[in-house]
């Protein structure tokens, strides 16, 4: 058993981050598990890619997942999308979140990447951080 939490780490995860009134503030509620299709908003947050291994022992299932949330905004400078990435890291040091399945033994952050894209249009900074959960 190594996936089988996933759904359940995500949704946790963005419930937490979601109510939080200072993020909700600075992003205006806007943290997507996808780009939106539409015109996107100007900045927001998105849970994006994870990678997932197996941490089962002979005391039960268990998972390590190396998750990336990203900011993305075309304001200019990145010190906006550094506020938002320093509280959303914040938020996820040590939070006490309840899933729906199995529970988080821990939750670190890995590390985070800061660059341009889209012909330097679009800041993005890409937050990694590591949970562990057992079922």
């Amino acid at each position: 058993m190594s996936y089988q939490l996933s759904p359940a780490l995500q949704a946790a995860i963005f419930q937490h981050l979601a109510a939080d009134s200072e993020l909700a503030t600075l992003l205006g509620g806007a943290i997507y598990d996808a780009i939106p299709p539409a015109t996107p908003p100007a900045t927001y947050a998105l849970i994006g890619p994870e990678e997932v291994t197996d941490a089962s022992d002979t005391t039960g299932h268990g998972a390590e997942h190396r998750l990336t949330i990203s900011v993305l905004t075309n304001a200019t400078g990145f010190l906006p999308a550094k506020a938002i990435a320093a509280r959303i890291a914040e938020l996820l040091d040590a939070p006490a979140l309840a899933l729906s399945r199995g529970r988080l033994v821990a939750l670190w952050f890995d590390r985070a990447e800061a660059r341009k894209i889209e012909g330097d249009q679009t800041r993005r900074i890409d937050l990694r951080f590591r949970a562990r959960v057992e079922d």
